[in-house]
This record gives C-alpha cells, sequence and structure tokens, in this order.
C-alpha cells in the first residue's frame, strides 16, 4: 500500500519525484482520492506551514514544498473531481491596483491551494472592478487581497467598498508589509494575515 506518511514528508522535504510517484501509486491502488489529499499533501503543508510561523524555514523552503505538493495536485485534482470531492471553498486573491508585487500572494494561493482551497488568482495590479466579477463569476466565499506600497494601500478600501456595494457576500481578508490588523479594521476586512501560513488560518475560520 502507497505510505501517506511517506507523501506527506516528500511536500515537507519537497521532493516532487516521490511526491508524485506516491501519489501516482496511491490512486493506482485505488485508494480514495479525498485520503490522498487530507492525509499526504494537506497533511504536509500543515507541518510547513506550522514551521514557516515558527521561523523554521523560509519563502525558498516554503515554495520548494509548494512546488511538490502542485505536481502532485495534477495527478489528483481529476481523480478529486471525479469522486465529488469538493474543495473547502473558493478563494480570490490579487495585489491591488498599481501594485506590481506577487511573492507574498503566490505564496499565499500555494498555501491556500494546500489547504485544499480552489485558488482563483487574478494576479497584479487588479482593479476593484475585477475582484468583484471575478468573485462574483466563482461564486467564491473568501476575497484576499495583497499590498506592498503604503501608496496602494488605499486600493484594499475602493475594494472592500466596491464588493459591499455590488452585494458580493464573500468574506473579504487583506495582508502585504505595510497591512496591520488596525488597517484591516478600519477598512471593514473580515480577515487580516501577517504572513501565508497565517492567511491559511484565517482562511479556515472565515469560512467555517
Amino acid at each position: 500500500m502507497a505510505d501517506l506518511k511517506a507523501l506527506a514528508d516528500a511536500v515537507i522535504k519537497g521532493d516532487q519525484k516521490t511526491a508524485v510517484e506516491i501519489t501516482g501509486a496511491a490512486l493506482g491502488e485505488g485508494m480514495a482520492p479525498k485520503e490522498v489529499l487530507e492525509q499526504g499533501l494537506i497533511a504536509g503543508m500543515d507541518v510547513v506551514g506550522a514551521r514557516f510561523k515558527k521561523n523554521e524555514v523560509y519563502i525558498p523552503e516554503v515554495l520548494i514544498s509548494a512546488r511538490a505538493m502542485k505536481m502532485a495536485m495534477e495527478l489528483l485534482e481529476p481523480a478529486l473531481a471525479r469522486a465529488g470531492v469538493k474543495p473547502r471553498g473558493t478563494f480570490v486573491i490579487g495585489t491591488v491596483a498599481g501594485d506590481l508585487h506577487d511573492i507574498g500572494k503566490n505564496l499565499v494561493s500555494m498555501m491556500m491551494k494546500g489547504a485544499g482551497f480552489e485558488v482563483v488568482d487574478l494576479g497584479v495590479d487588479v482593479s476593484p472592478e475585477k475582484f468583484v466579477a471575478e468573485t462574483k463569476n466563482s461564486r467564491a466565499q473568501l476575497v484576499g487581497m495583497s499590498a506592498l506600497l503604503t501608496t496602494t494601500m488605499p486600493g484594499m478600501e475602493k475594494t472592500i467598498k466596491a464588493l459591499r456595494d455590488a452585494g458580493v457576500p464573500a468574506k473579504v481578508m487583506i495582508g502585504g508589509a505595510p497591512v496591520t490588523q488596525d488597517y484591516a479594521n478600519r477598512v471593514g476586512a473580515d480577515g487580516y494575515a501577517p504572513d501565508a501560513a497565517s492567511a491559511v488560518d484565517t482562511a479556515k475560520s472565515l469560512v467555517a
């Protein structure tokens, strides 16, 4: 039988080849795709997230682990769809208008995929109108916004207002180097996360 603990370990180590091999073997043996996802890939990324929060690993290691998970997910996603396994929720994310920074956003995207969310990544320099249209179109439960410049932070407030004015019921979470909990409270965000691992915890609490 395929060893899901070894799959989790492969994700933690960022060993793409082993992660893909074990995922393929597990599916070939008829193991439930949901079990492979939760006990293998998500279990591995949970450990990576916890270590990242404690500063035991850093962004490069997280990206390597996330890539290993992504390669295994490419095998697993069709099986999950066939088995009718629904994602934990849909998460729309983008860097706000005027801001071209994407490392933090990309990291959050990968960590959210690793936690079982379907992610719609809008990229950088995303207008409030695009956030509204894509959130409606995907029927997302969550919207994540990133800003790395103090000059682009007002784009978050404008986007939250645009979402509310459009009657979009999605919960909004924000983050980025200059962003604080106080700012999130002030602009009416539902959640704030100081880093990618915390973003997953915030997202889980918002859709619980």
